[in-house]
C-alpha cells in the first residue's frame, strides 16, 4: 500500500441560480461501500509501559496503516533502537493525549462524516463510474504541524487533529502557525473533512501540472476542479470548497467586476511569469492588489466563475467531458465578462 495524493433519474438541463448551483441528480440508488477504522482509539489505548507489545497489537488490528503511520506520519526512524523508538512513541502519546481527548469529544463517533463522505462517493460514481475509490476511512491523530487528510491506495486517511474547530487553542501555537497560519487553520473544522477527501480524489484523477501555463489556463483549470468539487458535494456551501470565510465569498461576488478588471487591465491573463501568477493562484492570506481584507487564490475564484459561465452557455455536458475540455476553449466559449 502506498500514498497518493498530500449528479434525477436521467440527464437534466443544468439551470443556474444566482449563486451558481446546479440541479442535483438522484444518486440514492447508487451502491457504494464505506467503513471506518478509528486507528487513534487503538493507538491511545496502548499501555505506555509496554509500547512494543502495543505496536505489535496495532499491526494485527490495523495491518495496512500501522507502518505508514509510524514511519511517514509520526516519522519514527526504523533504524532507531528499541529503547529510542519506545520513548519517542510514549512521549508522543503523553504530549498528544489532550488532542486525542478533544477529538473524542468532537467525534464521539464518525457516523455523520462517514454518511456525508458516502453520499459524495455516490456522486463520484455517478460522474466517474470507472474511478476506483477507497472503501475505507482510517481516522488518526498525528502531529499538529504535520499531515492532515491523505488519499491512500486503500483508504481515506483523515487526520482528526486538523478538524477540531477553528477556535481550538493549539492551532494558535507557534508550532502550528509556522506551518498552518490562521488563514489555513481556520478551515480545521469537521465540515471540511469531505471537502479535503474529495479534493484529493480530484487531484488524483487530474494532477496539477500548470507551472509553465498561462495565468488564464491555471485559473480555469483550478476553476474546473472547484466546479467538479461542487458537483461531488452539492450541499456544501461554496466558501468551504475554496477555503474562504462567508464574508470573503460574499464580497468576491459583490466585487467580481473589480476582480476581473485586475486581470484584464494589467494584461495578466497570458502571463507565464511565475512571480506574477503565484500572487493569484494557490494558498495565500490575501491578494495584495485588492486590499488587506481580500482572500488569496483569487484567480481560482475567477476561474470557477468562468467555468460556470461556460456551462451556462453550453448547456448540459457530462462532468467528465468538462474536465477534459481545454481551458482556453472554456474561456473563449464562456465569453465571461462580469
Amino acid at each position: 500500500m502506498y500514498m497518493r495524493y498530500v449528479i434525477c433519474l436521467a440527464w437534466m438541463i443544468i439551470l443556474w441560480s444566482c449563486n451558481g448551483k446546479t440541479s442535483v441528480p438522484d444518486v440514492s440508488r447508487i451502491d457504494v461501500k464505506l467503513t471506518t477504522e478509528r486507528f487513534e482509539k487503538s493507538l491511545f489505548s496502548m499501555d505506555t509501559v509496554h509500547i512494543m507489545e502495543g505496536i505489535n497489537s496495532l499491526n494485527q488490528k490495523h495491518p495496512s496503516f500501522t507502518n505508514i503511520y509510524l514511519a511517514r506520519i509520526l516519522n519514527a526512524d526504523p533504524r532507531w533502537g528499541e529503547d529510542t523508538t519506545r520513548e519517542y512513541i510514549a512521549s508522543f502519546l503523553r504530549f498528544y493525549k489532550p488532542v486525542y481527548d478533544t477529538a473524542q469529544q468532537v467525534f464521539p463517533d464518525f457516523k455523520p462524516q462517514e454518511k456525508e463522505l458516502k453520499r459524495s462517493l455516490q456522486f463520484l460514481k455517478y460522474h466517474f463510474p470507472e474511478y476506483k475509490a477507497p472503501e475505507k476511512v482510517i481516522t488518526y491523530i498525528g502531529p499538529l504541524d504535520g499531515y492532515g487528510d491523505i488519499l491512500d491506495e486503500d483508504a481515506f486517511l483523515v487526520g482528526l487533529h486538523h478538524h477540531l474547530g477553528s477556535s481550538y487553542s493549539l492551532y494558535e501555537s507557534m508550532l502550528v502557525q509556522e506551518t498552518y497560519p490562521t488563514y489555513i487553520s481556520r478551515r480545521f473544522t469537521p465540515q471540511t473533512i469531505v471537502v479535503n477527501c474529495m479534493s484529493n480524489v480530484l487531484e488524483d484523477m487530474y494532477p496539477d501540472q500548470l507551472e509553465d501555463k498561462t495565468l488564464i489556463v491555471q485559473m480555469v483549470e483550478k476553476g474546473k476542479k472547484l466546479y467538479a468539487l461542487q458537483q461531488l458535494i452539492p450541499e456544501k456551501e461554496e466558501h468551504l470548497l475554496i477555503g474562504y470565510t462567508k464574508t470573503q465569498m460574499k464580497e468576491c461576488y459583490e466585487n467580481e467586476k473589480t476582480i476581473w478588471s485586475l486581470f484584464t487591465q494589467n494584461n495578466y491573463l497570458q502571463s507565464t511569469d511565475f512571480n506574477i501568477n503565484k500572487n493569484f493562484v494557490g494558498e495565500s492570506p490575501r491578494t495584495m492588489e485588492l486590499g488587506e481584507a481580500s482572500p488569496g487564490n483569487i484567480g481560482a475564484f475567477t476561474g470557477w466563475q468562468i467555468v460556470k459561465k461556460y456551462i451556462s452557455n453550453k448547456g448540459n455536458i457530462p462532468l467528465k467531458e468538462l474536465m477534459s475540455t481545454p481551458a482556453e476553449t472554456i474561456y473563449t466559449v464562456s465569453k465571461y465578462k462580469p
